[in-house]
C-alpha cells in the first residue's frame, strides 16, 4: 500500500541531486552518512575487486550495505546498478561478470555519471555503461537483466510502487534483486516525511 507524502517530489529530486554532486566533487567533505573506500571495505566489500575501483569513484563511495554479501554475481550475467552514483558497486560488479557479461548503472545525478565513466575509462571496464534516468522510468526493454543491484538509493525515492513496477519489468523471468538499503522500525511522522533533510541524507 503506497503512502501519500506532501512533499514536492521535484524539489526533493533537486536536493538529493545537490547532496550528491557534492559527494562526487568533494569526496574529502564529512557528510552526514558516511562514505568511502574504507567504508565500503568495513561493509564487506571484497577487497580484491575494491582495490582495483578507481579513487575517484571509491572516495565518492556512499553506499549503505554490501549489496554482494547476497551472493557473488556469476560470470556472463547482466546486471543493473540503480542508483550507480560514483560507479563504484558498478565497477566491482563488472569485475565478477567478466568480459561475457554486461553491467549498466543508472543515475539521476549528473556528477556522478561523470565520475562513474572516467572511472571505468581508467579501470579499462569494457563491459560498463552509466545512463543518466530516474528509477520511475528506466529506459531498458522489458527482461534485460539477470540481476538488479542497488544500495542506498530506494529508500530516497517517494514512488516505491513505480520503482518496484520498473524492476519487475526490466528482470528476467527468474532473474534476481540484490538490494542494500535503508529501513525504519516505526512509522514517520507527518512532519518528518515533509523534511527533505531527513529525505536526502
Amino acid at each position: 500500500m503506497a503512502v501519500q507524502v506532501d512533499i514536492d517530489v521535484e524539489t526533493l529530486k533537486c536536493e538529493i541531486k545537490k547532496t550528491y554532486a557534492r559527494v562526487s566533487s568533494e569526496p574529502d567533505t564529512e557528510f552526514i552518512f558516511p562514505t568511502g573506500r574504507g567504508w565500503a571495505l568495513d561493509l564487506g566489500y571484497p577487497a580484491d575487486l575494491l582495490a582495483r575501483v578507481p579513487d575517484a569513484s571509491a572516495g565518492s563511495f556512499a553506499g549503505v550495505a554490501n549489496p554482494f554479501s547476497l551472493g557473488a554475481l556469476a560470470p556472463g550475467e547482466h546486471v543493473l546498478d540503480l542508483g550507480s552514483g560514483a560507479g563504484t558497486d558498478s565497477l566491482v560488479a563488472s569485475q565478477m561478470v567478466g568480459a561475457e557479461g554486461r553491467v549498466t548503472g543508472v543515475d539521476m545525478t549528473p556528477e556522478m555519471i561523470a565520475t562513474a565513466r572516467a572511472s571505468a575509462d581508467e579501470l579499462g571496464a569494457g563491459n560498463v555503461e552509466f545512463v543518466e534516468a530516474e528509477a520511475e522510468r528506466l529506459p531498458f526493454a522489458d527482461a534485460s537483466f539477470d540481476v538488479v543491484i542497488s544500495n542506498g538509493v530506494i529508500d530516497l525515492i517517494p514512488d516505491k510502487d513505480a520503482v518496484f513496477a520498473e524492476l519487475h519489468r526490466v528482470l528476467r523471468p527468474g532473474g534476481r534483486l540484490q538490494l542494500a538499503d535503508v529501513t525504519i522500525q516505526r512509522p514517520v511522522s507527518e512532519e518528518g516525511r515533509r523534511n527533505i533533510d531527513l529525505w536526502t541524507g
